[in-house]
């Protein structure tokens, strides 16, 4: 584990005993990862006598959701479904069966929170059928099927989904598919000792009351897993990319794009496909909360800084929100990334240099520059626009991979020697100078002139 200064774990060790000792929590444990490694991690309070460590199985309630969207990413992937598939065309019968497999991911399906019945995260499960017997119309909210509504019973039919695609249960093949490849021995369906008990803290009394952690049957795709610090960090680093075998990076991109956003009087938290979403302070989190009666769990990654947060306890509630985001603000404040030392690249093409400077949509000016990944980067030459990287095709073509060109084509348009004249993105045209007279400019160009 890389080492922090001692002044920097003193300040995290500090918020991390003033969240267990104020807000009462049994035990926590908290830990901060950086370029894929734990860079540190520590804990308060005790599980059956002892401090809690990093192989200590707490329940991460909701992160079970992000390994639930894995398995249908990956069915999508191998084309065995499209997102933009009806649940109807696999499992019929239901009040959301025009609803698209994309909704459910995203929470924008309209579908309920809540199965009916008791509270399910305290009672014994039913199976498949009962679950998907419950959804009729009184299970459709009034919110508009393309609006953010949370709803666990989505993620009980995604469970089930993966289950009748792949014929066998849904947690057979995360163990099969997603914890073995990746190593994460230690995330199961029912807790393996060492774990936590998971507790209610009376809110008037240092008293604690023991939780129920009942089989939930058919939701349990919705929250039923358990893990360790440790298996975490590998979920982590997953988020941020580094996925192995399992899932394309470019998916799971595609998993931390906005779905869906929680509209309140500001932009802060949306939903992607099975990734809650957050921006904080300049940052673009990707991961998930997880609740369950008797703990609580954060993941958050940040894979622009290469960084991630983690912490789990043992309490049915009472930590504040923003335990997770603190300890991401005291390493920044603390330990800032050191730049590396800036060097020439020695593996750039030098035949795209013909394309960078400057380039004109109309009057406006842009930059087109080359990244040290040899994606090329456009972008306005001041304030704000339309800015995408693009990505090289095998003919000469580039793709826009995030932004307004997301998706969208770019081609180089040249002279008969061959000399870069024009860019041709998606219709739009780039010019040298501003609306160059030599290129094909939509609806011609009669010229610059004086006065009016």
């Amino acid at each position: 584990m890389t080492s922090l200064l001692p002044s920097t774990q003193r300040a995290l060790l500090r918020r991390l005993a003033v969240e267990q000792s104020e807000n009462r929590v049994p035990s926590l444990i908290a830990g901060l990862v950086r370029d894929g490694e734990t860079i540190w991690v520590d804990s308060r309070g005790k599980v059956g006598g002892r401090p809690s460590s990093t192989d200590t199985q707490y329940r991460i309630g909701s992160i079970t959701k992000t390994f639930v969207a894995v398995l249908v990413m990956r069915l999508r992937d191998e084309g065995r479904l499209d997102l933009a598939d009806r649940l109807d065309d696999y499992l019929p019968g239901t009040a959301i069966g025009n609803r698209s497999i994309g909704s459910l991911l995203s929470q924008s399906s309209g579908l309920t929170a809540e199965p009916a019945g008791q509270w399910w995260e305290r009672t014994p499960g039913g199976d498949a059928a009962e679950l998907l017997a419950g959804i009729d119309e009184s299970a459709v909210r009034p919110t508009p099927n393309h609006g953010f509504h949370y709803s666990n019973v989505g993620f009980g039919v995604l469970g089930e989904l993966v289950s009748r695609l792949r014929g066998a249960p849904w947690h057979e093949v995360m163990q099969r598919e997603i914890l073995a490849p990746l190593g994460m021995k230690r995330t199961t369906l029912e807790p393996v000792a060492p774990h936590a008990e998971g507790l209610a803290v009376h809110p008037w009394a240092d008293v604690v009351l023991s939780e129920p952690a009942e089989d939930a049957g058919a939701m349990a795709p919705a929250g039923q897993l358990w893990s360790t610090f440790d298996d975490m960090v590998t979920w982590v680093r997953f988020v941020g990319g580094d996925t192995g075998e399992v899932l394309h990076p470019d998916t799971v991109l595609e998993m931390r794009s906005p779905g869906s956003v929680d509209d309140g009087p500001e932009w802060r938290g949306g939903y992607g496909l099975g990734l809650q979403l957050m921006r904080y302070r300049g940052r673009r989190l990707a991961g998930h909360t997880g609740s369950m009666p008797g703990f609580i769990a954060n993941l958050w990654s940040d894979p622009d800084d290469a960084t991630g947060v983690i912490y789990m306890a043992n309490t049915t509630s009472g930590m504040s929100g923003t335990f997770s985001t603190d300890l991401l603000d005291l390493l920044a404040q603390h330990e800032p990334r050191i730049p590396e030392a800036w060097e020439p690249s020695a593996d750039v093409d030098m035949r795209l240099l013909e394309l960078t400077g400057q380039w004109y949509w109309g009057p406006s000016p842009y930059v087109l520059r080359i990244r040290p990944d040899g994606l090329l980067d456009l972008a306005p030459s001041k304030g704000r626009g339309r800015a995408s990287r693009f990505r090289a095709n095998s003919d000469g073509t580039w793709t826009g991979l995030d932004g307004y060109y997301s998706g969208e084509t770019l081609e180089v348009g040249r002279d008969v020697e061959g000399t870069p004249t024009h860019l041709n993105l998606n219709t739009f045209i780039f010019t040298r100078t501003p609306y160059a007279s030599e290129a094909p400019v939509p609806g011609g160009v009669a010229g610059w002139r004086h006065g009016r």
